[in-house]
């Protein structure tokens, strides 16, 4: 949070040229291969860390259920060890995996949107809506998950899944640098929405009220089934002790957070219109779209313009969607797995009762 305000007053005062921001523009490829780097050296590192767990310990550490196979690739890419902790002078003792999947990868994500934005207005003396769109809607998304951080606590990634390669590379490098792909298309070409701003507003309205209500929801009934917000429930009462919601918006589908979270990616991408572009080498190739744009903010080299990618470049824009959909699938049969061996035959009653695993009598 200390950086978000240092790049906010830092944008107030000087703007666009704020140094952060063409520095994250100018070294992108540089910041990406270095957080690589850095995933691989961090997976490793909490990988041979994970053999001085031993049972009993007096640190309270713990190897994860899935990560013990034997096998040495699989157990480094997928985490040994469940909560990797360590102590640094200042800031004391830090869970790894909850920082990470907290902190570097959904504020970085932020900070590269923001450098993106600012590219924009670079380029063209202005920032479209489709831009402000994106950026407001992502931001969002973080700050709430970061507002709502003690739910997140209680997922099945936090409390079951070790912390291995595939979360250091998630966190470092595979969010902030993939999931900006649509800001960074916006920067070089400009898409200006206009009244198509609604849809792609009720898109992301409809998504953040879904996703958030059935969060909420769960997380008032684990803490407190007695509040009049969620006594009214009904559920099954599971031998191993938990309580399953059959009502309310977890009685649509098992997995009715991932509906709204998925349909939020859509405000995401719609933004970016049908995309492809091509870069000429002279501002005398500048097409319709910026003949708005004064001489003197248009740059003499190079120029983005609208060209024979238009359509197929929608594969670059519009991959979150797809990416996301095969993600949250994958994470649903995880959980599914996951918690048939956990409840047993209460799991297979509780399917009967709630048929549809993410969207109502569709999937």
């Amino acid at each position: 949070m200390f950086i978000s305000v240092i790049a906010a007053a830092g944008t107030l005062a000087q703007g666009a040229d704020f140094p952060v921001w063409p520095f994250i523009w100018d070294n992108f490829i540089p910041l990406l291969t270095s957080n690589i780097i850095l995933s691989f050296l961090l997976a490793s590192y909490v990988y041979v860390r994970s053999f001085s767990v031993k049972p009993g310990n007096m640190e309270k550490r713990e190897l994860a259920p899935g990560g013990i196979t034997g096998n040495l690739l699989y157990d480094w890419f997928i985490g040994r060890e469940l909560n990797p902790r360590v102590t640094l002078p200042l800031f004391g003792e830090i869970d790894i995996k909850s920082w990470m999947e907290m902190r570097p990868g959904l504020l970085g994500w932020i900070l590269i949107d923001c450098a993106m934005m600012a590219r924009q207005y670079k380029n063209y003396g202005f920032v479209t809506d489709s831009m402000l769109i994106i950026v407001i809607s992502q931001a969002t998304y973080v700050f709430d998950a970061l507002y709502m951080e003690p739910a997140i606590l209680t997922t099945i990634d936090i409390i079951s899944d070790g912390f291995g390669f595939m979360l250091s590379f998630g966190d470092l490098a595979w969010l902030p640098f993939t999931y900006c792909l649509e800001a960074r298309y916006l920067a070089v070409h400009p898409v200006v929405l206009g009244p198509y701003t609604l849809v792609v507003l009720g898109a992301l309205g409809l998504g953040y009220y879904i996703f958030r209500s059935a969060n909420n929801e769960k997380n008032r009934f684990r803490t407190d089934p007695n509040d009049p917000k969620v006594a009214h429930l009904k559920y099954i009462e599971t031998k191993a002790g938990s309580k399953l919601l059959v009502s309310g918006w977890w009685g649509r589908a098992r997995h009715i957070n991932y509906l709204g979270d998925w349909i939020m990616s859509w405000a995401y991408c719609l933004p970016t219109g049908f995309a492809g572009y091509v870069v000429l080498q002279n501002a005398a190739g500048f097409g319709a779209d910026l003949r708005q744009v004064s001489a003197e903010q248009q740059p003499i080299s190079p120029v983005v313009v609208p060209g024979a990618a238009r359509g197929w470049g929608m594969l670059v824009t519009y991959f979150y969607i797809v990416y996301f959909a095969i993600l949250l699938i994958h994470r649903e049969r995880r959980d599914e797995e996951k918690c048939k061996a956990k409840y047993g035959a209460d799991w297979d009653e509780y399917c009967k009762r709630v048929p549809w695993r993410i969207v109502p009598y569709i999937y």
